[in-house]
Order: structure tokens, then C-alpha cells, then sequence
């Protein structure tokens, strides 16, 4: 693909004046922009991005500028008097309103029967284009001031507090004028204006903080949010080393968003179920997933605003820390959430299934064309793998080490544009260690090795190679790779193999701190097996996800997942618990439904969650913890799959006729599938119902999750034609899509959905990094060489689309990697679990 030119290289802004008017009729908006900053260039041109711009006037100096369109959303302003220096340009233009979730959108909900919207804005990560005329790259950082006309008696929120706000007189508009924002990149722009109810309080520091919601939204949901932000700055205060840099950090719940959450300077934005938490109904699960987006987006506010990295290629010094960041500072808020082994249980396992294709992306990665920023933003790469990279960093140099080079890396560094290696340097001068050559490695290399342990004579042979699931070409990578043992000793393996010295089987990446794997040889796994009960939580996790890992590899037979899952049955863990589940998700791919093989897996699933669900009790009892709530919550999912009568006997008696909110938000999601699955038509249609009137975002999910649980064809199509109506959010779609695709018994219709909508799909889904999803789901649920030919032959005309050809290759390599293991290993499978039936 061609390169595109950065317009910073030919003029540096450093002030933008930029006024909005959005009371415009039929959803067009005005503006006008004036522009102070440096002429480097002497081609008598000033390049700006403008995309879907009407431009009207552009003056530059007060003298009025002929212009053109060019290539890559570029505008080019000529003057034949133009010289390198400082000049001001000034552009008036008009542009649209719209719904497509990113630019400046519609965010729609209904109050008491009513259609009403907020205006809202979404810039990253090139997308402030699309509003105003500017240099759209995080490298030219430059103040800004704001004003925006808007309707009168309308919440009007930016980036810094509001400087004056008036009516104007003989109108229905008001003028609201912020204050100039600190120097900061076009993508970390925001407003958001409508109709907004709030909570505030303030930090120990004096920072006004806020959370806001749309009316229709319980006052109480914004309490928890509120809590949380406001410990987490005065956490991060503290940790960094450096005070949080503006007056007042804003936190909006939007109706429609695309993403989880946006990091805009001082004005927050997120989904609802990524920031409201109804104390009433909000499970323990969405509080723990509100309180780390919240510390997520507040780490932002030093690592990416503050501090931004220059070019996208290091997006990762973003969300690679972010997403580090969130979990260090809620188990400082929250301890006894054990929050770590979320960690181990959630990015762990993204980063390592998907880090395992040929063809994967690395952490930092060239970035040469617009059209593949998308593609960056990839939560198993730059976000989780990523974040297990820093992981593996702190626990090498120390956690003194890493907070001081944090410490100088922001005083070096603030408002200005960063590089990763100034971040290593900043570390290897804190830690004294050679961390730029370690950590580069690190990130420029996609996958990650497995490490093969063998008991030769007294010493214990450790050997590196890439692990790799599916075809590959294997190019010989090594990497420097920290052992750290039981006992804490830590040493950089940098050569292909290394021995060490145990009096016993040394448990390899004890706190699951570091990226890779590791393969036991079959006598050494079978006697850690033994010791199971005695391990920590985490390493009985590593166990049972390394040895998924190396089955779906090939590197083990699928069958010695089901001795697995019979040595842990007595596991109290919920988190080891939840890996047990993820086994049983695995072997679900062995069966078909109704075969006596899966009568066996559902036996299984039975005989080892009743006792634990009979221990635990259905109903929440005074003074249990987080972990024992969510226990629960596990062991009834394999109740429910396991289809034992009594078991569904008692979710039709007990909550039949429950308020849905009424139902522990913990285990909601899986009693209404389990009603749906085992109930009428009738009470289908009223959940479908409720999901279109209820106005919170956790239990539309929970809804979704149980609708799309059916096996009835006739239901499955109702839920299929209502894909592309305003019954679904587009912003939800996906999480439907996905569920659908997944289901045996709807693969074939959703499939055809997509092909048939595959226009629809590109028009709402390749403005924003959502398009993508479409194919990796849709390899997801691929278990047939007919499926996986027609996967081949539909994506192949979209392969030359660099949003997604990444997921292509990578849909096709997971897809034969799944039909490979299914023709090895099923008969071996299905023999053990008949056994069981």
C-alpha cells in the first residue's frame, strides 16, 4: 500500500479557534476554524485533512486562498505569497450530523415513549477530520479553543470547563465558550451536549469529577462510577508521580458507542454498560469490568493525552500501559477482588490464542496508510498482549524500578510525543538493566515461545521454540526471556535452551507474569497434576489453559482434557473454576448435539458442578465474597448445559415468573437461557420485548445472551430479520452476530445473513474498527470443511481491504488449524466420553 505523507512535516499548527454551530437545519452543521502555526515547507501550500467537508472560505493572513481537493482526505491551500513561518489560516465550512457512531454523531434513546438524542464526538483515530480542517495526526498537538451554539437548556460538556455560557438574544441558542485545553492531539477533541443528569464530587487534589447519564438512566447507577474515578485519580496522583494535569474529569454514558470507552482529555466517554452500574441488578462481574474501563481511561489521562505517542505504530504505549495500568490500580481500590487473576483468566487468554497464529501482528507495527489504523486495534495484541509484556517488565526490574522510570518518563515527556525507546530509556536508567534490546524484541516480534521442561539426570533442561497453532513457517525466533522460579530467582534466558538446578519440579512464570507457554514433558505434568491441590490459584489456571494450548496445537491429545477436568472437581477456585469451563468449551467442539458422546460431556458437566452448586446454594448468603458469587454463577452454567431435570425443574418453577431485575445479576444471563431453551415460544417474544424497552445496557445484555440461546429455527430467524432494524443498536450487533454465528444449529442462516448484508455490514461497520469483527466471528464458528470453504471463497474478494485482510488470514489459519484437531482427535474424544453417557 502506498504511504501516506504525515502534513505535520509541512506545517506545525499550534492554536486552533474553533467555533460549532449544531442547530443547523436537517442535521448539517457549521463551523469556522482559525488556525495559527509554523509554515515549514516552501511550496507556497498548507496541506490540512478535511473529509466530508463542504468548505466555503479559506483565508490565509486575512487574504483569501484558492484551494483543492487531493488525495488521502487532504485539502491543499494555495497562496503565491505564502513563506516558511508563522501564519493564520481561517476556514469556514459546513458538514453533517450523523449516525455513524464516529466524527460528530447521534447517540438516539427513547424517554416515556419519546425519541430524543445527545450529540456526541468520537475523534480517534482520525476522525476530528471529519468535523473541522486540521492536521488529524497525534504528533501535531497544538491548544485549542472552543465555542459551540447549541439549543438553549441543553448539558453542553468539552474537554476543560466552561469559560462563559449566554443566550443569544433573539434566538433559541445559547453560546457556550470552554476554556483553551491544554496542548494535546486532534483525536483527544471532544463534546458531548444534550439532555444529562449527574453525580460530582471531588478528588483530595481538588479535581472536580462527574459522571453523567441520560435522564431515563436510575440516579443510583451513576454512584459506583463516581467512587471509582475519583480513587483511581488520586491512585494514579500518586503512583505516577505527576498530578492529574486538568481542572475536571467528565465521565459520560453515551447510548451509542462504538468502542468500550474514549479516553478524550478531561471528557470521558463510554458505553452505558461500561460505566453505570445499577446497585439493584448490577452483577459483582459488570462492577469489576466498570471499575477497570474507569482505571483504564484515567491511565489515558498520563499515558496517551499527557504523553502521546508520535505515530500509530506505537499506539501500544497507550493501551499497552492502559490496559496494565487498570489492573494495578484496582487491586490497589479493590484487593479483594484478587483482580490478578483476572488478569491470568481474561488477557491472558486472549493474548495467547491469538498470539499463536502465523501471520499475527506484533505489538508495535508499521502504519503506513489511514486505512490500517483500524487494524491496530486489536484487544489480544496491543491491549492484552501488550499489557502481559509490561507485566513481564515490572516483575523483572522491580516495582521501585518501574515507578521511578515512570515517574521521569512523564516529567521528560509531558505534552510532548513520545517513541518506545524513550520510554526504555527511561527504565534502563531506573532499573540499570538492558531493557531497550529485551523489550524491543518483545514488541516487534509477533507470537511467543513455548518452553519445553525436561529432567535430565539431576538438571532440568529448558529449551525455546515459537509456539505456533495452524499452519506456519517457522523462522527461528528467540526471544530474551526472564525465567522467574517459585522461590523468586529470575534469569534472562537469551540462547535457545538453559538448564537449571531444583531439588523439585520448578513451576515456570509462578504469577503468570511473562508471554509464553509451558510444555511439561508427560512424566513431570503428570506428577504436577498430583500436586494440584497444593498449587496457587494461578498456576492450577496455567495448567489447565497451557494444556488447552498445546491440545489445540496438536502438541496433546484433546482426550487429556477430560482427566483434567476429573482431577480438578473438587476445585473451590472460581477463577481455576472458570478454566475448567473454558476445557469443557473445547470438548463441546468433539460432540454432536444429541449424540451419546454428548450425553457423556453433559454427564460429566453434572456429576462435577452439583456438588459444588449443593455447597453453594442458589441464593446469595450474608458475608460471601466476590469470588464465591461468581462461583456460583459458574457452576450453574454447567448445571444448565448439563440439562439435568432437576436442575431446569427448578429455573422453571423459581423464576418463571421473576422479574428479570429482579434475579441475581450474577446468575441472570444464565437462568433466562436456561428459561428460553426449556420454555414457550411466548416467553421468547417477551423477553425480545423487554430487551427493546429496558433502558439498561447489563441487563440488554443478559437479554441478548438469552435470546439468542435458542435452538428453534423459527426463533432463530426472528432474531436474524431484526439484525438490521432499529431493534438492535448497531453498537450491539456484533455481541449478537457473535452469538449466533457460534451456535451450531444457527450457523448456516447467520452465515447467509452476513453474505446477503455484506454491503450494510461495510457502509455502518468500516468508518469505525469494528469491521473486522465480522470475519474473525465468523471464523469462530466455522466446524466444517463445506463451512470453511465457503469462508475461503466469500472473504478471498475482500483480502485486498487492509481493515481486513489481517483477520482473513488469520480467520482461514484458526479455521484449518479446528478442522485439523477435529479429524485427529474425535474418535479418541468421543470413545471417552460415551463411556461417560
Amino acid at each position: 500500500m502506498t504511504s501516506v505523507t504525515q502534513l505535520i512535516d509541512f506545517f506545525v499548527p499550534e492554536q486552533y479557534s474553533l467555533t460549532i454551530d449544531t442547530t443547523k437545519p436537517e442535521d448539517n452543521f457549521s463551523g469556522l476554524v482559525m488556525i495559527r502555526g509554523e509554515v515549514i515547507s516552501n511550496d507556497k501550500t498548507i496541506r490540512l485533512h478535511a473529509k466530508d467537508l463542504a468548505i466555503e472560505y479559506i483565508s490565509i493572513n486575512g487574504n483569501k486562498s484558492e484551494w483543492q481537493n487531493g488525495e488521502n482526505d487532504e485539502i491543499l491551500i494555495h497562496h503565491p505569497d505564502l513563506t516558511p513561518g508563522r501564519h493564520s489560516i481561517i476556514v469556514s465550512f459546513e458538514g453533517v450530523i450523523s449516525n455513524s457512531m464516529h466524527g460528530m454523531y447521534y447517540c438516539n434513546y427513547t424517554q416515556e415513549g419519546k425519541n430524543k438524542s445527545l450529540i456526541a464526538t468520537q475523534f480517534e483515530s482520525h476522525h476530528a477530520r471529519e468535523v473541522f480542517p486540521c492536521i488529524d495526526e497525534p504528533a501535531a498537538k497544538a491548544v485549542f479553543d472552543l465555542t459551540l451554539i447549541t439549543p438553549r437548556n441543553l448539558t453542553v460538556l468539552g474537554n476543560q470547563p466552561i469559560s462563559s455560557q449566554s443566550n443569544i438574544p433573539e434566538s433559541p441558542k445559547m453560546m457556550t465558550i470552554f476554556e483553551t485545553t491544554p496542548k494535546m492531539s486532534t483525536y483527544l477533541l471532544a463534546w458531548v451536549i444534550g439532555d444529562l443528569q449527574s453525580k460530582k464530587a471531588q478528588t483530595k487534589n481538588g479535581v472536580d469529577v462527574a459522571v453523567w447519564a441520560t435522564p431515563v438512566q436510575s440516579p443510583e447507577s451513576l454512584d459506583f462510577a463516581l467512587d471509582i474515578a475519583v480513587r483511581s485519580i488520586e491512585f494514579y496522583d500518586e503512583y505516577f508521580g505527576t498530578p492529574y494535569p486538568l481542572k475536571k474529569s467528565d465521565h459520560v454514558a453515551l447510548p451509542d458507542f462504538s468502542s468500550g470507552a474514549m479516553e478524550n482529555w478531561g471528557l470521558i466517554t463510554y458505553r452505558e454498560v461500561a460505566l453505570l452500574a445499577d446497585p439493584k441488578s448490577s452483577s459483582i462481574s459488570s462492577r469489576q469490568y466498570i471499575a477497570t474501563v474507569i482505571a483504564h481511561e484515567l491511565a489515558h489521562q498520563w499515558f496517551g493525552n499527557l504523553v502521546t505517542m508520535k505515530w500509530w505504530n506505537d499506539l501500544w504505549l497507550n493501551e499497552s500501559f492502559a490496559t496494565l495500568m487498570e489492573y494495578i490500580c484496582v487491586d490497589n481500590l479493590e484487593p479483594n477482588w484478587k483482580i490478578w487473576q483476572d488478569f491470568s483468566s481474561n488477557e491472558s487468554i486472549i493474548a495467547l490464542r491469538r498470539d499463536s497464529l502465523d501471520g499475527v501482528q506484533s505489538v508495535q507495527v508499521d502504519v503506513n496508510h489511514p486505512d490500517e489504523i483500524s487494524t491496530l486495534f486489536d484487544g489480544a495484541i496491543v491491549y492484552a498482549k501488550g499489557a502481559r509484556l509490561l507485566r513481564m517488565l515490572q516483575n523483572f526490574i522491580g516495582e521501585k524500578a518501574f515507578k521511578d522510570g515512570l515517574k521521569d518518563y512523564f516529567n521528560k515527556f509531558e505534552y510532548k510525543n513520545t517513541i518506545g525507546n524513550d520510554l526504555w530509556e527511561c527504565l534502563e536508567k531506573s532499573s540499570n538493566q538492558p531493557i531497550k534490546s529485551m523489550m524491543n524484541t518483545w514488541i516487534s516480534q509477533p507470537g511467543y515461545p513455548v518452553i519445553t521442561v525436561e529432567k535430565i539426570d539431576n538438571k532440568y533442561q529448558l529449551t525455546q521454540k515459537q509456539f505456533f497453532i495452524g499452519e506456519n513457517q517457522p523462522i527461528g525466533r528467540i526471544w530474551p526471556i526472564p525465567i522467574t522460579l517459585e522461590n523468586g530467582q529470575t534469569q534472562l534466558m537469551t540462547d535457545g535452551s538453559i538448564q537449571i538446578e531444583s531439588t523439585e519440579i520448578p513451576l515456570i512464570n509462578p504469577i503468570d507474569s511473562a508471554h509464553f507457554i509451558v510444555n511439561y514433558s508427560p512424566e513431570l505434568f503428570d506428577e504436577l497434576l498430583k500436586k494440584a491441590p497444593n498449587l496457587s490459584d494461578i498456576n492450577k489456571m496455567q495448567l489447565i489453559n497451557e494444556r488447552i494450548m498445546l491440545v489445540r496445537a496438536g502438541e496433546a491429545s484433546s482426550d487429556s482434557l477430560i482427566s483434567i477436568l476429573e482431577n480438578f472437581q473438587n476445585e473451590t477456585s472460581e477463577p481455576v473454576w472458570g478454566m475448567i469451563s473454558l476445557a469443557f468449551a473445547e470438548l463441546k467442539k468433539f460432540t454432536i448435539p444429541n449424540s451419546k458422546a454428548e450425553r457423556g460431556l453433559k454427564n460429566l458437566a453434572h456429576k462435577i458442578s452439583k456438588p459444588l452448586l449443593d455447597k453453594l446454594g442458589w441464593d446469595i448468603q450474608s458475608g460471601e465474597t466476590p469470588e464465591e458469587s461468581k462461583l456460583r454463577a459458574t457452576a450453574l452454567s454447567l448445571a444448565v448445559f448439563s440439562d439435568n431435570p432437576e436442575t431446569i425443574e427448578k429455573i422453571k418453577s423459581d423464576y418463571r415468573n421473576t422479574p428479570i431485575d429482579q434475579i441475581d445479576g450474577e446468575l441472570r444471563p444464565i437462568i433466562l437461557s436456561g428459561l428460553v431453551k426449556n420454555s414457550e415460544d411466548e416467553y421468547f417474544y417477551s423477553l425480545l420485548k423487554q430487551y427493546q424497552e429496558t433502558n439498561s445496557a447489563e441487563l440488554a445484555e443478559d437479554l441478548c445472551s438469552a435470546i439468542t440461546s435458542t435452538k428453534n429455527p423459527e426463533l432463530q430467524d426472528e432474531i436474524i430479520k431484526n439484525f438490521t432494524t432499529n431493534l438492535i443498536r448497531k453498537q450491539d450487533l456484533i455481541r449478537w452476530f457473535a452469538y449466533m454465528i457460534r451456535s451450531r444449529s444457527a450457523f448456516d442462516k447467520t452465515w447467509n445473513w452476513m453474505v446477503e448484508n455484506w454491503s450494510w455490514i461495510e457502509l455502518n461497520y468500516s468508518g469505525d474498527k469494528s469491521v473486522d469483527y465480522f470475519p474473525q466471528y465468523a471464523a469462530s464458528g466455522v466446524l466444517t470443511t463445506e463451512s470453511a470453504e465457503k469462508y475461503q471463497d466469500f472473504f478471498a474478494k475482500h483480502e485486498k481491504n487492509p481493515a481486513l485482510k489481517r483477520a482473513i488470514k488469520l480467520g482461514n489459519t484458526e479455521i484449518q488449524a479446528r478442522l485439523e484437531l477435529l479429524k485427529k482427535d474425535t474418535a479418541k474424544v468421543v470413545e471417552k466420553l460415551e463411556k461417560l453417557a
